[in-house]
């Protein structure tokens, strides 16, 4: 044999080794996520999806992760659903299916209680956007809810309205599932604390852009305080519609509605003045928390949300579990590592600093209040506002 021809052997095998190796490091984890990328909940989705997106930008370009002795990257398939439960039951099945994804995401109680249908059958886990306490406390094997439920809400938001306005509340909130149940609860709440609720007009977020006519018959029952809530941009329309026509007292923005968000659309902060909601990230006092935000300011030039933080930690949560686990394909072992993960997921992908999951799969953290008095937002812990401690003048 020549030695050209022993040359030219000598560099296809060099090429087919590399090409095996880098097969090796590209082998593909698909994440899947199904959740509205159009309509009125466009942005509440498209945070959701950056913040997955920036966690596996992150991973791979660490090299990406290892799992018995195999190297692997993270791809996040997203499909959006337009915010229904049907069309999400139907992405969730192509992302099983065709993608392979053992772990699917969605951010709305719909698409949980539809994917919930299938998914130990079809054997994925259910990363679960939604402070419904209900998700997991059915008992779907698969499921993990990501953020604390909003019952930790209801008492602290109705003491802090109720006390600065008065007891005369107007539901004027979104109309899907997870909307309802939240206002159920607020309303016993509320009645409860001796309040009483004047007007019961809830209107669909996801399609209208014009919430005059619906305002209007909140406002003509003359309430202290009006119940609203849904994605944060048909929120703010809320906000702004009802301050043009007239309505001077306060509001309670559902968990879903993040203030800055809402101010952006409804002209600024003081069109909030007196609202309740949930804290933004950039007010929990954590060198973690602000890392996380200038991270995500700097890839997108845009505001962190709890949205993009939850979903950034729970895909390098989801990813330490399969390390734990030892499997990137069997949804159940990732599930039963779940907690051995949090322990070992480096604080710098944490940033609510979420400290366990209990029996049922939800993810336990300490939730904070927002307080808009005077143009400036104060972050309140719920036994701060419940036992009356430190709590700015109203």
């Amino acid at each position: 044999m020549s030695i050209r021809r022993k040359c030219v052997r000598a560099l296809t095998a060099m090429a087919a080794s590399v090409l095996l190796a880098t097969g090796a490091q590209a082998a593909q984890v698909n994440i899947g996520f199904t959740g509205p990328l159009s309509g009125g909940a466009a942005l509440y989705g498209d945070q959701s999806v950056k913040g997955m997106q920036l966690a596996a930008k992150q991973i791979n370009d660490a090299g990406g992760f290892e799992v018995d002795g195999k190297n692997y990257t993270v791809n996040i398939v997203a499909l959006d659903d337009k915010y229904t439960p049907g069309q999400a039951a139907v992405n969730a099945r192509r992302l099983a299916q065709r993608e392979r994804a053992p772990v699917i995401f969605t951010p709305h109680s719909g698409g949980i209680y539809a994917l919930q249908a299938f998914n130990e059958r079809d054997n994925f886990l259910i990363m679960g956007f939604t402070s419904i306490p209900q998700v997991t406390e059915k008992g779907n094997s698969l499921t993990v809810r990501i953020p604390p439920t909003f019952t930790a809400y209801l008492e602290p938001f109705a003491k802090l309205a109720m006390d600065r306005f008065g007891p005369k509340i107007a539901i004027a909130n979104a109309t899907h599932d997870y909307a309802k149940m939240w206002g159920a609860a607020f309303e016993k709440t509320w009645v409860e604390r001796g309040g009483s609720v004047v007007a019961n007009n809830p209107m669909d977020y996801n399609k209208s852009a014009d919430f005059y006519t619906g305002v209007s018959r909140a406002l003509a029952a003359k309430p202290d305080v009006l119940f609203i809530g849904g994605a944060s941009e048909p929120t703010g329309l809320v906000v702004r519609q009802a301050r043009e026509l007239g309505f001077k007292g306060g509001f309670i923005l559902m968990d879903q509605a993040k203030l800055n968000d809402v101010a952006t659309v409804a002209g600024g902060i003081g069109t909030l003045e007196g609202s309740v909601g949930v804290t933004p990230l950039e007010l929990y006092d954590s060198e973690d928390s602000h890392r996380f935000i200038d991270l995500y300011k700097a890839t997108y030039n845009s505001n962190a949300t709890s949205e993009s933080s939850y979903h950034y930690f729970s895909v390098h949560l989801t990813v330490q579990a399969m390390k734990e686990a030892g499997s990137v394909t069997d949804p159940r072992a990732i599930r039963a590592a779940m907690q051995k993960a949090l322990v070992s997921l480096p604080p710098a992908f944490n940033p609510y600093g979420v400290s366990h999951i209990d029996d049922d799969g939800g993810l336990q953290t300490d939730p904070r209040v927002a307080y808009v008095k005077d143009g400036e937002v104060f972050a309140l812990t719920r036994a701060q506002i419940l036992d009356g401690e430190a709590l700015p003048e109203q």
